[in-house]
């Protein structure tokens, strides 16, 4: 596991990183991924325009700041993503709010499909669900704790919708991103700090 983790952080990008390549790609009417074609661009096109909006919008509240604050040790907070993800696009900005509240957090991102091996070490459900966020104590260099693909509110709309349609459509889709844009990240901030306990136990 720490081999595999060592070759995905040596090709880690930042956030700020990240998002240049993505700004690139879409120049050249391109996605992430191993997969290209039209809609993996519209989504990455429409992912761009969130996170540039989440980027700004984004707060974490006090309480948030104080116990992310409280983190003395240093943590290499990896995610796992593709720019068509609709999931990670609602969830990058917030999970980069806490990374910017205390130095000890040092997030990194690298792609699914170039990271099969470090993927297949945390899939959901036997799926290679994204995003994932891997928690690396960066002293013992091991795995502390994960988080994703969703909160545990929109992981529970998913698999309503899938019992009662059978599958995920773009209804879901629909629904899922207004429900991210209601929710305003508040989910995903309230798992967050719940991850920042055990890591400050």
């Amino acid at each position: 596991m720490k081999n595999i983790l060592e070759k995905s952080l040596q090709i880690a990008h930042s956030y700020t990183d990240y998002k240049k390549m993505v700004l690139e790609l879409l120049k050249e009417g391109r996605s992430t991924g191993i997969n290209q074609n039209e809609d993996l661009f519209h989504f990455t096109k429409l992912n761009n325009q969130r996170m540039k909006r989440l980027d700004k919008q984004t707060k974490l509240n006090e309480e948030s700041l104080t116990k992310t604050q409280k983190i003395n040790k240093d943590f290499t907070w990896l995610v796992l993503t593709e720019s068509w993800c609709g999931d990670a696009a609602q969830t990058l900005p917030v999970i980069n709010k806490f990374a910017e509240a205390n130095k000890k957090i040092d997030l990194k991102v690298v792609l699914r499909d170039e990271n099969e091996e470090l993927m297949n070490q945390f899939l959901t459900n036997g799926n290679k669900a994204i995003p994932k966020l891997i928690v690396v104590d960066n002293h013992s260099k091991e795995v502390v704790g994960s988080w994703g693909p969703r909160s545990a509110k929109a992981a529970k709309m998913v698999i309503d919708y899938k019992e009662k349609h059978g599958k995920i459509d773009a209804k879901l889709k629909t629904d899922l991103q207004n429900w991210y844009n209601e929710d305003k990240g508040l989910n995903i901030e309230m798992e967050m700090v719940d991850l920042i306990d055990e890591l400050i136990l």
